[in-house]
């Protein structure tokens, strides 16, 4: 014997349906982030830092006679036009408050922090090499500006402090995609 079971469904109510899931949220975005006032202090810090241990070499008449000093103040320059760029870049993503987490352009700060951020602490570990054989081996501090020297040496590394904390943040900001 087929016995039916009636099934009881209220009239006018269709069955519920399944609610989609919820939307993604990310994270509020770190200070030093991209687009963020961190990051733009960041950016404005390393310039600064470049640009004082730029002037500082460049008030040495006689700096360019070492290779090193040399190639200090062309890594300064090449970081002071690179974070004053994304300096910049940082200023309109702020006025007009935009997101800077486009995958292209983060690879891009990305790679551009660590090349310059790589250049930058090669230029200082270098000149700080030559400030300490002119002072220490040589004797010779007080003819050769080691005073100068040692100011833009240690601006330098100042400068490499910043780039290194850009590079991780926005590095964590790619890798978190």
């Amino acid at each position: 014997m087929d016995i039916s079971h009636p099934a009881v469904h209220p009239a006018g109510i269709p069955p519920a349906e399944e609610a989609p899931p919820p939307a993604r949220v990310r994270m509020k975005d770190w200070q030093g982030m991209p687009g963020t006032v961190g990051g733009l202090t960041l950016r404005v810090a390393q310039l600064g830092f470049a640009v004082v241990s730029f002037a500082v070499m460049v008030s040495i008449q006689d700096f360019s006679t070492v290779t090193a000093f040399c190639y200090l103040v062309a890594a300064m320059v090449l970081q002071s036009l690179w974070s004053f760029t994304l300096a910049i870049i940082d200023t309109y993503a702020l006025l007009c408050k935009r997101s800077l987490r486009n995958s292209l352009l983060v690879s891009l700060f990305v790679i551009g922090d660590w090349v310059t951020g790589t250049l930058t602490l090669a230029a200082a570990c270098s000149s700080a090499g030559i400030t300490v054989l002119i002072d220490n081996d040589l004797g010779e501090c007080a003819p050769n500006h080691c005073g100068k020297y040692e100011v833009a040496v240690a601006m330098t590394f100042l400068t490499w402090v910043f780039i290194t904390i850009s590079f991780f943040l926005t590095f964590w900001l790619l890798a978190t995609r």
